[in-house]
């Protein structure tokens, strides 16, 4: 779930629209995307035509916590020879992404009342050497050796966020525990186990000097994200290459230049297709700004443009019929 604060310039759920931007929570991520795949098939109805194979239109759940909508969906046995997912990337193709762990902490603390503050154990506080320690792994694993190659021009491509945090029962009294969530990315074919390892000897090496801490080690758990890295760039399938070009070619009929393309920091539904279901997964939306954050908007020339590419790559990839 993502915030819809106070601080926005108007109500985030009452939509407007000023210089061809559309303002919403939800306008751009995922909205947009969804209305280009349904209206690029409207479209050809339109004209009195249908693909002449089978075109699925999907909308999931749980992308944003752990993909479990996508994955659903081929465990109930849809398959298709390519899948396009419209995230908001600016009208160029997703080349690679970064996989997604989350895990949470829980220390614990030695209570005490706060006049004798100094014989107890403060978790809350305890948490701030923890936090040092997994940026300096982040820091270490961006380091330009470990880098993927699509992700060789971002010099920090590896996000790690303290996304929540909660502790204490009482203002006057030491903390007796203190539990916080964390994200972490994770490079294409790099193992999740790997990560795991990494996390949890930078934990246990962060309290080593906390006596408490020391004799009573935090407990770590993984919940949530479980997201391997994806590469579109590098899957040398026949498949996944007639793929790419034909995208290219309705994208290039419609905005007039060649199709770009991104390695990104953030994680989408691709890798279910891309490395679980022999399909090879295109990114590929509307230009859109501050999604997940304040004034979140799409820029709704794009969505038309993403709609008349998205048509045009379903009447090159599946052909077209009379309806």
């Amino acid at each position: 779930m993502v915030p819809a604060l106070d601080m926005w310039e108007r109500p985030p759920f009452e939509p407007w629209i000023r210089d061809g931007w559309m303002y919403g929570r939800g306008a751009a991520d995922m909205k947009a995307g969804l209305a280009s795949n349904l209206f690029a098939i409207e479209a050809l109805k339109h004209l009195g035509l249908r693909p002449a194979a089978d075109a699925f239109f999907q909308s999931v759940v749980e992308e944003e916590c752990a993909g479990n909508g996508a994955l659903a969906c081929l465990q109930r046995g849809y398959r298709a020879d390519a899948a396009l997912i419209p995230e908001p990337f600016g009208e160029k193709l997703v080349s690679s992404q970064v996989g997604v762990l989350w895990f949470q902490v829980r220390l614990k603390g030695l209570p005490t009342h706060v006049a004798y503050a100094g014989s107890g154990a403060n978790a809350i506080e305890a948490a701030i050497p923890v936090f040092e320690a997994l940026h300096k792994l982040e820091h270490r694993m961006n380091a330009p050796e470990r880098r993927y190659h699509d992700h060789a021009g971002h010099n920090h491509a590896l996000n790690l966020n303290i996304g929540k945090m909660k502790g204490g029962d009482w203002t006057s009294s030491v903390p007796a525990w203190c539990v916080f969530d964390v994200r972490m990315g994770l490079f294409p074919g790099q193992e999740l186990g790997e990560m795991r390892r990494a996390i949890e000897n930078a934990i246990h090496e962060a309290v080593r000097s906390q006596p408490f801490l020391a004799k009573n080690r935090p407990e770590i758990i993984y919940n949530g994200f479980a997201a391997e890295g994806y590469s579109l760039a590098d899957d040398a399938r026949p498949a996944a290459r007639e793929a790419r070009a034909a995208l290219a070619r309705a994208h290039t009929l419609v905005a007039g230049e060649p199709l770009r393309t991104e390695a990104i920091t953030a994680t989408t539904d691709d890798r279910f297709f891309g490395l679980y279901a022999d399909t090879p997964a295109l990114v590929y939306g509307p230009r859109a700004e501050a999604i997940h954050g304040l004034d979140e908007r799409v820029y709704l020339d794009s969505v038309r443009h993403v709609t008349q590419s998205t048509a045009l790559f379903i009447a090159d990839w599946c052909g077209l019929e009379e309806a």
